[in-house]
């Protein structure tokens, strides 16, 4: 089982499923709502993913049918929802246990922030791909 949580531990959830391919996002508003040069996300699909505390849940609509949220206590962004799919895109820095998942790519390198180099070789996109 994976399981995850927000800093103040109010907010807390458990994977029952596979966690997909690791994905750094560069975009302004992850830079943002993250305060770091990028987001580490995955999918996860929805009937995998159970939530406690879902009463310290708040949200952001960050972009026209994609909502973010985030512990209302202590601010930790725990996964982002897109309308009309079947799956979230967990924030992978909430995590309390161990991935298998592989990292993908980085993608919205466009807007990375122009004092992070990526290092790691692994493919970039200028936009999402």
């Amino acid at each position: 089982m994976i399981t995850g949580s927000c800093l103040c531990g109010k907010v807390s959830y458990e994977i029952s499923g596979e966690v997909g391919d690791i994905v750094h996002c560069h975009c302004v508003t992850c830079r943002k709502a993250h305060g770091a040069a990028f987001s580490s996300v995955a999918a996860v699909k929805d009937c995998d993913f159970t939530l406690s505390g879902q009463e310290w849940l708040s949200s952001y609509e960050s972009s026209p049918g994609k909502v973010r949220y985030f512990c209302s206590s202590c601010g930790t962004q725990i996964y982002a929802k897109r309308e009309r799919t079947e799956h979230l895109i967990l924030r992978l820095g909430s995590l309390d246990t161990d991935l298998a998942s592989k990292e993908k790519n980085h993608i919205w390198v466009s807007q990375k922030a122009n004092w992070y180099s990526i290092t790691n070789n692994l493919p970039e996109c200028q936009e999402f791909e």
